[in-house]
Formats: structure tokens, sequence, C-alpha cells
């Protein structure tokens, strides 16, 4: 593929921010070893984003500046620093609805820990009280363990069914099995927005058409749309939609769940204790205003300003150049693996309705020999079922090796792994 005059994204500009990406590693890791360059070592490529992205300066500092100089629990002290960081903090979800293009602001975003709480804390607030007997819970065959365990156990606790949405051949949802299955007992569909083994763009605002017309909720998976391309849950017309800070350059132990206010407003709280209350007594307790209601004591106020900066650093570049360019890189990554006859890859070919991952196996080679090749050449890849067990089974393969970029990668690294996979294929053939 021939490079354009013009990148969507000047990488060169934006890799500097993330030191990480000038580690040298060498092939063994020990305690000694942790943080520390290998001078012998080779310089490292990441290429596990949809895994975990790595964090710019930019957002490093904001959580540093936060812990040095308004380092404060909030809302509940009329000091100083406690205003301080209430502000930051509440700000942070203002940002985020920006980002989302929620209308209704602080009041329908939620922080939690990640996409799975946040899946949870609609499965557990909302599943337990309005799901029974009779009900039908729609899922699809590419969603990820956070949705189809957490929906599998709730419908074992109230008595629902739980159906999946086929998965054609080229990996893109089988539409017309999805109006057959989303009927009249349908309460609840969820589905993952881009799946994290196949690279699907599903098309979840006709699934979220579907689903209304029938009276039921939708609920989006967007942990790997959410880092990589624009997203308005209003055009979607999703019910619920989440994603997690650590897949969009932010840090860990930060997620999203946004919600429509008035389902927000109808649920029970998630979890109980300080923070979620308005007034508590011997007998009873009645709840706070939202999004507090859902955020049960001491929240998660550092991650949330990482949240914010994470946010504006991908605004900065704009998340159609975000998009652009993650869809070049997998579309090179894609041409070059499919050169190879024994390398099978799978999902949609290159276009609109594919994302920035390319899942592989290779004929005779397990997914964890090749992962271990790439790292002698210190290429960071992820192995193994990726969360999606049932869909490896549908696809006849217990493992895939994924390679996922993101707004720091080249098409230099991407050759870095096709020579390293070919080194994988010369040991094992």
């Amino acid at each position: 593929m021939e490079a354009r005059e013009t990148e969507p994204i000047d990488v060169a500009a934006v890799r500097p921010d993330f030191p990480v990406l000038d580690r040298r590693v060498g092939t063994e890791v020990t305690p000694a070893s942790i943080g520390v360059d290998d001078a012998d070592g080779q310089q490292i490529v990441y290429l596990d984003n949809a895994a975990t992205t790595q964090t710019p300066e930019q957002v490093i500092d904001a959580i540093a500046r936060y812990y040095r100089r308004y380092n404060a629990n909030v809302h509940r002290g009329l000091h100083h620093l406690s205003q301080e960081a209430s502000i930051a903090y509440e700000l942070a979800h203002d940002r985020v609805a920006d980002f989302l293009g929620a209308s209704g602001e602080r009041e329908e975003i939620v922080f939690t820990s990640n996409t799975t709480e946040s899946e949870n804390l609609v499965a557990y607030a909302w599943g337990l009280n309005e799901l029974g007997p009779g009900d039908e819970v729609v899922l699809t065959e590419m969603e990820h363990h956070s949705s189809l365990v957490t929906w599998q156990q709730i419908a074992r606790r109230t008595g629902a069914e739980v159906r999946y949405i086929r998965v054609r051949e080229d990996g893109r949802l089988d539409m017309d099995h999805a109006r057959e299955l989303i009927g009249p007992d349908t309460a609840m569909v969820s589905v993952v927005h881009v799946s994290n083994t196949l690279g699907t763009v599903n098309p979840v605002s006709t699934l979220a058409d579907m689903a209304h017309e029938q009276d039921a909720l939708i609920f989006v998976d967007g942990a790997q749309a959410a880092p990589t391309r624009p997203v308005n849950v209003e055009a979607i017309d999703a019910d619920f939609y989440a994603f997690s800070g650590h897949k969009l350059l932010g840090p860990t132990g930060i997620g999203v769940l946004y919600g429509k206010r008035h389902l927000l407003e109808s649920m029970d709280p998630f979890l109980y204790g300080g923070e979620m209350i308005t007034k508590v007594t011997f007998e009873d307790a009645t709840w706070n205003e939202l999004p507090w209601k859902f955020e049960a004591g001491t929240p998660r106020v550092a991650q949330g300003i990482g949240l914010d900066a994470a946010i504006d650093y991908l605004d900065d570049l704009g998340m159609e150049s975000v998009r652009e360019h993650e869809e070049l890189l997998a579309e090179y990554a894609y041409e070059r693996l499919d050169a190879f006859d024994d390398v099978t890859i799978y999902g949609p070919e290159p276009g609109p309705d594919r994302g920035g991952l390319v899942a592989f196996d290779v004929d005779g080679v397990h997914a964890h020999d090749i992962a271990s090749i790439m790292n002698d050449h210190a290429v960071a890849i992820r192995a193994g079922h990726h969360c999606t067990q049932p869909l490896h089974e549908r696809l006849g393969t217990a493992a895939t090796a994924r390679a996922s970029m993101y707004v720091y990668n080249t098409r230099d690294e991407i050759d870095v792994l096709v020579e390293a996979l070919d080194d994988a294929r010369q040991l094992f053939a």
C-alpha cells in the first residue's frame, strides 16, 4: 500500500508523547527487569491496543497534578482542596457526555471500573427487576464474555432466555436472523459495537431500531468503538453504552456507562454505601441524584481526571482521523498477512465495517507459539480466545493471534510484525 501525501495523523509528532514506545526489552522478564531498559534489547513494537492502549504524558501529568496539587475526596468537604477535586471530577463527567453526544450531560454518565462493571450494573440494577420467565435477552455470537456470561447469569436468576444472533462466514452479523430473534418477547438486546476478535463494526443503529420496534432496550458494548471512531449515542439511539478508559489512552480502573436519564432514574443502585445516598435512617435510605446514586463510596477521582485528559488528547487528533488512521493500518496489515497461503484471517475484508485489529492463525502453529516468537522480536500482540470462547468455537479454532493498531503505530511496525511471523512460519514448517 502506497503512503498517502497527507496522513490522517502525524505519527512522528504523536509518538514522543508515549515514552513506553522507546523501551528496549529483552526476551526474559524478571523482577529486576520491570520497567528497566535492556541495553542489548530491541525497541518494542506495541500492537496489543485492543487490550490496553498506552498512556501519553499529558494524561500522566493530569493525574500527577491532581495528586500533587489538589488530592482530596469529593462532595464531602467544604475545604478548598475538596472543592477543587469535586469541580474537576464533575467536569470529567461533562467531558465524557460531550464526547459521546449525550445531551443529558453528566446525569447520564456514570463512572465505573470498566466496561465489564458497566454491563453488570445494568444487568443487576435493571435486569433483576425487569426480567422474568418468558422474557428474552438477545445477544450475538461475537459477544465478549463480559456481556455473554453476565446475561447468562441474570437469565438463570430470573427465568429469562438468552438467544444469539448468528455470525456469517464473512464475519458479519446475520441481520435476517436478527429480525427473526428480536420479537415481542425480547426485553434487552446487548451487542458489541466493534468485535474485539473479528474487527466487525456492527450496525448498532439498525439493531437499536429493531429493539425499539419491539419495546425492548439495547445495550451497546463500545469498548472497541469509543476509542477508535466518533460515537454519538443519541444518533445510535442506544439506551445504554459503555466503554473503558484504558482502551483510549486513559488510566486503568475507570469505565463509563451512558444511560438514558429516565432509565437510570428508574433503576435501583447497583452498590450501596456512602456518596450514593441522600438520607439514611435506622429503617431506610433514599438515593442521591444522578449520576452519584450509582457511584458508591470514594469514587475514581484521579482516574476520572485522567480520562478527561485522554479525551482532550483524542479530540485534538480528531476522532475521524483516529478512525481513518487505524483503518489504514488494519488494511495494510490485512494485505501483508493475506499474502501468506498458510495464514487465515478472521472477520470482514478491509472496509468501512471493519475496525483496526486483525485476528489470524497459521496452519499447524498455535497462537501462543506465534505470540512467543513475536515477543522474541519485541513485538507485543495478543494470543488466545480474547474472551470470546464461543465465537472461537464457531470459527473452528481454539485460539487466534491478534494484532491491534492505534494512533501511534506505523506501517514500519506492521512490517516488523510480518517479518517476525515469517520467522515463526519457518520455525514450525
